[in-house]
């Protein structure tokens, strides 16, 4: 039978999986009933130690302040056959933010968008439709060769994808914040733009070399 301690360990590890989503220390800690948040941060520690000397093709990784169990990065292409595109508006917004500011670090993507957005980013990486590269404490998005593809544009250089953004999509930058160098939210494509951005039914252009 396993300790308290393994038993917390593995609790974690379920309910990381479960969720399907980063998690703070503190929403980790109320669903496995622990009242210490030591226990989880613990927890946590043991299962990132293991999934590093595992052979998995999952990892444990840390999002922001939150925690999430997800593909490792050179396995995510493997799985793209089989994993639905589906985009909820809200996904959508969080995509044209990362597209239309790339390379855009998530901590500035999080305070453009709130929360959520660590969320969308691991469902937009799982699509995907965007690489997350470390970058200090935080990561560094971009768009991925499949963004192209899937939009149907006919290159991958940041300039011509803004340019797409802007003429189909509708999107349009934001006037920058007052003394500030962080990148402003653009106005957000309509319904009507929305239904437009609909992967091609027809055989996309080849990307621009």
């Amino acid at each position: 039978m396993p300790s308290k301690v393994d038993a917390a360990v593995l609790r974690v590890e379920a309910v990381l999986f479960a969720s399907g989503k980063p998690l703070s220390v503190s929403e980790l800690t109320e669903a496995i009933g622990a009242g210490d948040h030591r226990v989880v941060r613990h927890a946590l520690r043991t299962l990132l130690g293991a999934y590093d000397h595992r052979q998995t093709a999952l990892e444990v990784r840390r999002v922001g302040d939150r925690y999430a169990l997800q593909l490792r990065e050179e396995f995510v292409p493997t799985v793209q056959a089989v994993t639905p595109v589906e985009m909820a508006p809200r996904t959508l917004k969080t995509l044209t933010l990362i597209a239309y500011h790339q390379p855009i670090l998530q901590s500035h993507l999080v305070r453009m968008s709130g929360d959520t957005a660590y969320e969308e980013v691991q469902r937009l990486r799982g699509m995907g439709l965007i690489r997350t590269d470390p970058k200090g404490s935080t990561l560094e998005l971009t768009t991925s060769r499949r963004f192209a593809e899937y939009f149907g544009i006919g290159s991958t250089k940041i300039e011509d994808i803004r340019k797409f953004l802007e003429g189909k999509l509708g999107v349009t930058p934001g006037p920058p914040a007052a003394g500030s160098s962080e990148p402003s939210e653009p106005s957000p494509p309509g319904e009507d733009a929305r239904a437009d951005a609909s992967p091609s039914t027809e055989e996309p252009p080849a990307p621009a070399a």
